[in-house]
């Protein structure tokens, strides 16, 4: 058998700075989303529990929409795409929230009158 010797290259590549700074950018405003949700539950008083959970609902869907433009790379696609994506999604939810609420309000109704 003949012997053979393999040699191995490995190419490092400098480091893409600009990545690195819009992936830093990226956290910092998930951060700053996720600082204020904080803020909001904790500071806002019970009274306005409503209010609260609608900001908090609001600032999670900010948050999400965010996460799904940057990692899905949902951003950079073309706008048909996007909306063909986004549009569904809002109808599911607000299915959800209408389905329920109705069967909260059957629930009530059937059980407690």
């Amino acid at each position: 058998m003949a012997h053979s010797e393999e040699t191995t290259h490995v190419t490092v590549l400098p480091p893409d700075t600009a990545k690195i700074k819009k992936l830093w950018m990226t956290a910092l405003i998930l951060l700053i989303i996720t600082i204020l949700e904080f803020t909001v539950a904790f500071t806002i008083p019970h009274e306005y529990k409503d209010l609260r959970v609608w900001i908090f609902i609001a600032m999670t869907i900010v948050k999400a929409a965010y996460i799904v433009g940057e990692f899905m790379h949902l951003r950079y696609e073309a706008k048909v795409l996007m909306w063909s994506i986004l549009i569904p999604l809002v109808f599911i939810v607000w299915m959800l929230v209408a389905f329920i609420y109705e069967g909260t309000q059957i629930s009530i109704a059937r059980f407690f009158h």
